[in-house]
């Protein structure tokens, strides 16, 4: 570590647990650590976490990146957060939180919604003209699934009244952490868009909207003050200062949560510059100049952590989560066949055994919608599957097929993306856990027919992210540097000998959802009647 160099304390606290790192201005990571946090499941769809513990997790980590760095304390520029998103804490008038988070994969919401979606002619679950008028002003809608704030906020309404009346604001994940560090309530522009109580039509004034708070019945009053993500929001609290071993006069940067922060540590941040990010679900986005929406491939541009772009942004349910489920529930399921109490790096295995396969797994093909999709459908009953198996094939041919049907699903993904960028993607940049695997990145160059850029370190992607945001606030970096300062591990180009093999595997992939999509839903409604 050079003695004169200067960094931001940047978070990445993702629903897994809170990794926090020293990112220097010219985007080494000089120290990191990570620690895991609970998450608390119920049959009833809810999902939740301690505030408590995130902070915690929090201090645990950001002690342990210092003191193993030996940074300086006055060599610290800024601390800024980078947080999962669609979290909801209810907070009284001292700041005190009055119950767990409502994690984004929280459905308890969901049959509230119907209150303020409209309830008589409706369209796609929603009324007409309140459908309008939410993607016209904030560039999207409530999801119907109840995993936003929106419908966690009313979650709390209706069922804990008591809990609602004792609530001064409402935060996201990245607002409760700003809260912790300064003692200031804000949100920021992309923690506060899946409320859909703000109008977004212009990126560098992002206001609420009295129509929409009002069809949110939620009082004014509980949503936070919003302000950009570049902003100085204040310095850190003494009593975090004395905990930390910092000068309580550094600055605290407002950050953003995981999608926008990604966009900016992946580099990828002139108009129409692409990044995939592709950990246990994935999404592929680009900053544009404008506010767009498709409904058709539930796409569109949304606010971001950059005051004067939007980020086109388009969601995949179940990406790396199928190598996750390949691996704990096939593989390495822990019952009578596999009683070992170890498990090795069974990645690194599985990245050897995809090399060895050759393209196309010999025939075998994998749709990996485990937990629906969101894009380019909205599908919450369709379903996995591994298709075309014989008495030929092996255990190897199905995990190339896992990471081959990944790729076929962003392919499908790519079309109505570059329909709405109205123009060809260059390049993509991966990021995310999956990304560190050099034989999925070529995979996915083949299968998407575009070159590949790995990013060097794709895990670190967020902590990038949030220290560039706190580095852009601070002044001490431009919008046009980054790209230079973020370096590649590689680039892969898709190569020509396997292209009319992944052209025709790729047509029977989505063959196989339009033929296979009323059987899952007739097997999936069946399942939720029983």
């Amino acid at each position: 570590m050079k003695a004169d160099q200067t960094y931001v304390l940047a978070v990445d606290l993702g629903t897994s647990g809170c990794k926090t790192a020293l990112v220097s201005l010219c985007g080494e990571v000089a120290a990191w650590s990570f620690e895991p946090v609970e998450t608390r499941l119920f049959d009833n769809g809810g999902a939740e976490q301690e505030p408590e513990d995130w902070w915690d997790a929090f201090l645990k980590t950001a002690r342990s990146v210092l003191d193993s760095a030996g940074a300086a304390p006055e060599s610290i520029a800024a601390i800024c957060c980078s947080t999962q998103g669609e979290g909801t804490v209810p907070v009284d008038v001292e700041g005190k939180v009055l119950h767990p988070c409502i994690l984004w994969m929280d459905t308890r919401g969901g049959e509230y919604l119907r209150e303020i979606t409209g309830k008589s002619l409706r369209v796609a679950g929603y009324g007409p003209l309140r459908l309008w008028r939410w993607i016209r002003l904030t560039g999207g809608a409530p999801s119907l699934t109840g995993k936003d704030p929106a419908a966690h906020m009313l979650l709390i309404k209706y069922a804990r009244p008591d809990i609602y009346r004792k609530t001064a604001k409402f935060l996201n994940v990245s607002d409760y952490m700003n809260l912790r560090l300064t003692g200031r309530i804000v949100a920021t522009p992309d923690s506060i868009l899946t409320s859909w109580v703000t109008d977004n039509r212009d990126p560098a004034d992002i206001v609420y909207h009295d129509g929409l708070i009002r069809n949110s019945q939620i009082e004014k009053d509980k949503f936070p003050e919003i302000v950009p993500s570049t902003e100085v929001i204040g310095t850190v609290l003494p009593e975090v200062a004395e905990q930390l071993g910092l000068p309580s006069t550094v600055p605290v940067v407002a950050g953003s949560i995981d999608t926008t922060a990604a966009a900016i540590g992946s580099g990828a941040v002139a108009d129409y510059d692409a990044h995939l990010y592709l950990g246990t679900s994935s999404w592929l986005a680009a900053h544009v100049p404008f506010k767009k929406t498709d409904i058709f491939a539930s796409l569109a541009s949304v606010p971001c952590a950059l005051t004067d772009r939007y980020l086109m942004i388009a969601l995949q349910a179940t990406a790396g989560g199928n190598l996750t489920f390949l691996r704990d529930k096939i593989l390495y399921h822990k019952d009578e066949l596999l009683a070992e109490a170890s498990v090795p790096d069974v990645y690194a295995l599985m990245d050897q055994i995809v090399e060895r396969t050759p393209p196309g797994s010999n025939g075998v093909l994998f749709t990996p919608w485990s937990f629906g999709e969101r894009s380019p459908v909205e599908d919450s009953l369709i379903r996995a599957g591994i298709h075309n198996l014989s008495l030929e094939n092996s255990r190897e041919d199905i995990i190339r097929a896992f990471f081959e049907g990944i790729a076929f699903n962003n392919r499908w993904l790519l079309k109505p993306v570059e329909a709405f960028l109205g123009r060809k993607l260059e390049a993509i940049t991966l990021t995310g856990g999956g990304a560190n695997s050099d034989v999925w990145c070529q995979i996915f160059a083949d299968v998407l027919q575009r070159p590949i850029r790995q990013l060097a370190d794709p895990i670190q992607v967020n902590v990038l992210g949030a220290a560039f945001i706190a580095f852009l606030g601070l002044g001490r970096i431009t919008k046009k540097e980054i790209p230079r300062i973020v370096r590649h591990k590689a680039v892969y180009e898709p190569r020509d000998e396997v292209r009319t093999l992944y052209d025709e595997l790729f047509r029977e992939f989505v063959a196989l959802y339009d033929r296979n999509k009323a059987i899952h839903h007739r097997l999936n409604r069946m399942r939720s009647r029983s």
